[in-house]
């Protein structure tokens, strides 16, 4: 096990160093191939793991990094359930984000730079999840902070690209923040920072303590994982090329901070307030980007939003105690955003770069396969039966319902939303006729088979994914929940599976008459539209602006922090700090210039200077030491 680990998280950071230290010398197929394959041993190691870890987990140590008297840092890692089940997720979609890549970024110079970035970002992530304690976790937490700067990016040419990376840099450094704060407190009480901590069950500990620790680990999560207030640097990510996209917002970056809740639930079970804060935040942000996602017409910022609501789906899920939910909706999140967003990149890749559906449509006809994949990725995220994310969505809604029946009813409105403008993004995108120019339509074509493969992969698994956790309702039966037991083990109530059988089959009526009446409603609204406004009005305008967050933000944060660094860039440097400096300067100046004066040459000068400081010597001496 030990030399499987170590290739595990080896093969990527080789991977990095040859691509970025000799990509310039390799050829752009040799440094793909460098890259897809060092992901490629990773998923390969991980799925060895999984036949060999005990139940309950192994911790395996490589090599101690500091020991001091109050603080150890092992170099350590824990392999259980929960960190494989993270791996396979991210090795295995993140390879075939590498095989699309090598498609995708065939035609650009910095190829190989490309893929050392995704290695090391891969590399970071392998760190944050398997990882055996918080700092561990935080180098990885950190690590992929700064690979998505840059990512996003990666076109730095570009100056609107560069300050998206600079703000999706910033933004999770306020929560980066808070989670650091609440490493602080949790080492203060329990004297250790390793995981075994919450397995050994030495969490004696008050409500308040509690609460402090995982309010403040919290903040680290909205920050990474986008919600309310910090959710704002993910749409603009997309700024990054299509499969840095799909990297971050499907299997990676955004998955970070649900993951590091279910790893702490046994002391975020003991903070009521933190479970119930967590499902609030959640819940507010699935409804409030599902409302933006409605009146977007880039189509990458289409599936962002949508991203940054499914995420807060997911932490409703864990704010209600449904822990194994909320994971199992990562993992089916997972499957169809990165279907979704690599069909996107399709599309683009078939539109010349064009990524307005505005000016689309028709394209079923001229990209068949890339339509078909993306319409099973459509279906399994708005919830068409037996899909993965049917199944995972439902639990979370039936685990909502069991918590508070209001909530529920919001979170199902959140879902209508979903389903209205994945229908809208996808009739306006493949319906119709197409509204583009002669140019890009004669430059239609399908993606190459390095594209497609991965789509049709992810496809599958979008299809088959939830069969893992299938209701009773239809004789499915609880694998996951049952295998991730062992680590999640103190949850605050596990409602999935359970609930009475009438409010099963009244959820699953209501879904089927919901999607027929949408199906139907958003076909005659966009299934044949001959022109697409990018310019809204009234309450859609506001929506289509985003509700004006960014120039809130701008005004009430970044403008008056332009101000005062311009003001003590003014005053306190250039006044302040400089005049002291050349005030130091100008002091050296002027006392060299005075004091050369007294090296004249004139000996019989030097020997008067001396019998001066004789005499001053003696009198001091006679009058002060006798």
């Amino acid at each position: 096990m030990n030399t499987i680990l170590a290739l595990l998280i080896i093969a990527p950071v080789v991977g990095f160093l040859i691509n970025g230290l000799y990509g310039h010398k390799l050829s752009k197929t040799l440094a793909a191939i460098i890259g897809s394959s060092a992901i490629l041993i990773s998923f390969i190691c991980t799925i060895l793991l999984f036949k060999s870890v005990p139940e309950n987990g192994v911790r395996i140590q490589f090599f101690n990094i500091l020991k001091l008297e109050a603080f150890n840092l092992d170099a350590a890692f824990l392999i259980d359930h929960l960190s494989l089940m993270m791996m396979s997720i991210i090795t295995g979609i993140g390879f075939l984000i590498h095989l699309y890549s090598a498609g995708y970024m065939q035609h650009d110079k910095g190829m190989a730079k490309f893929f050392a970035y995704l290695n090391l970002f891969i590399f970071s992530m392998i760190l944050l999840v398997a990882g055996s304690s918080y700092t561990l976790m935080f180098f990885g937490w950190e690590g992929v902070g700064l690979c998505s700067y840059l990512l996003i990016g990666f076109w730095f040419t570009n100056g609107d690209y560069a300050n998206a990376a600079k703000k999706a840099f910033v933004m999770n450094r306020i929560g980066d923040l808070g989670f650091l704060m609440g490493m602080f407190l949790f080492l203060q009480n329990f004297g250790s920072l390793d995981y075994s901590v919450l397995k050994a069950g030495h969490l004696q500990i008050s409500t308040g303590m509690a609460t402090a620790i995982t309010l403040l680990l919290f903040v680290g999560a909205m920050g990474k994982s986008a919600q309310i207030p910090l959710y704002t640097w993910l749409p603009d990510a997309m700024a990054g090329p299509t499969p840095v996209s799909a990297l971050i917002h499907a299997a990676t970056m955004v998955t970070a901070g649900i993951y590091m809740i279910v790893r702490s639930n046994a002391i975020f079970a003991l903070a009521p307030f933190t479970m119930h804060f967590v499902a609030t935040i959640g819940l507010a942000t699935a409804l409030f980007a599902g409302t933006i996602a409605l009146f977007q017409n880039d189509i990458k910022k289409v599936l962002a939003y949508s991203t940054v609501s499914q995420l807060g789906f997911m932490f409703l899920g864990l704010g209600v105690g449904a822990f194994t939910s909320g994971m199992f909706h990562l993992m089916t999140h997972a499957f169809f955003k990165a279907l979704l967003f690599l069909g996107a990149g399709s599309v683009i890749h078939a539109m010349s770069g064009e990524q307005s559906i505005a000016k689309m449509g028709g394209l079923r006809k001229q990209i068949p396969l890339t339509f078909w994949t993306f319409t099973i990725g459509v279906f399994a995220i708005i919830g068409i039966p037996f899909t993965s994310g049917f199944v995972s969505k439902d639990e979370i809604l039936n685990a909502t319902y069991a918590f508070n029946p209001m909530y529920f009813y919001l979170a199902a409105f959140g879902a209508v939303l979903t389903i209205f403008y994945m229908l809208r993004l996808w009739y306006l995108t493949f319906f119709g006729n197409f509204r583009g120019g002669k140019e890009q339509m004669d430059h239609l074509h399908e993606s190459p088979l390095n594209m497609t493969l991965p789509l049709m992969v992810l496809a599958v698994l979008s299809i088959v994914g939830g069969f893992i956790q299938l209701p009773e309702l239809f004789h499915g039966h609880p694998y996951l929940i049952e295998y991730l037991k062992p680590v999640v083990s103190n949850m605050v109530a596990e409602h999935s599976g359970e609930g009475h059988e009438t409010f099963e089959w009244a959820l699953f009526g209501g879904t089927i008459v919901v999607l027929i009446f949408m199906f139907a409603w958003t076909f005659k609204l966009f299934g044949k539209k001959e022109s697409v406004s990018e310019e809204y009005t009234g309450l859609a305008g506001v929506l289509e602006k985003k509700y004006y967050v960014d120039e809130i933000y701008s005004f009430l944060f970044v403008k008056p922090l332009e101000h005062i660094s311009v003001l003590l860039s003014k005053v306190v440097d250039n006044k302040i700090v400089d005049g002291m400096v050349f005030l130091t300067g100008k002091f050296v100046t002027w006392s060299g210039t005075t004091l050369r004066y007294i090296q004249n040459g004139q000996t019989g000068f030097y020997f008067l200077m001396m019998s001066i400081a004789i005499v001053v010597m003696l009198a001091y001496n006679l009058l002060f030491k006798l």
